[in-house]
């Protein structure tokens, strides 16, 4: 079975929501999801799965989340080739820079060697319907490619 893991940092539930809608939707395609906070976790531990989505807010005005900082950073000494990644996040349009995490571990995943074959998936402070659908087919399109 097809196996992937789900990291994310969350402060006020927006981000671990995103994650819990991404893995109830990678369920429907016979995948076996672990959902864990990223403070549980190592990035190397992503290399025993077939593919992972890395979530985080972003704090203030462009600022990774401080429990998320240390596995940002170790994700730079892991090699992710051969693994289909993603990033998703929340964020407040407020600020200036929207969701910054997302694209900061969309970069980081590609630099690493990963295959990203979705733009990260970015939600407005909480997920609303129209959100729902935006991860329905942002998990479709990530499956696409990690079935082959």
């Amino acid at each position: 079975m097809t196996k992937v893991m789900i990291v994310y940092a969350s402060m006020t539930g927006n981000t671990q929501e995103i994650a819990d809608i991404l893995g109830e939707e990678l369920e429907k395609y016979d995948i076996e999801v672990e959902i864990e906070e990223c403070i549980s976790v190592d990035p190397e531990d992503l290399l025993e799965y077939d593919g992972a989505l890395i979530g985080g807010y972003t704090y203030d005005d462009g600022q990774l989340p401080d429990e998320f900082v240390d596995f940002y950073e170790d994700m730079a000494d892991v090699d992710f080739s051969g693994k289909v990644c993603a990033s998703f996040g929340s964020g407040d349009t407020f600020y200036d820079e929207y969701c910054l995490t997302v694209d900061l571990v969309e970069t980081r995943l590609k630099e690493q060697g990963a295959t990203v074959p979705v733009a990260g998936l970015k939600v407005d402070l909480d997920p609303d319907e129209e959100d729902v659908v935006r991860a329905e087919s942002y998990a479709k399109t990530f499956v696409d490619v990690l079935k082959g």
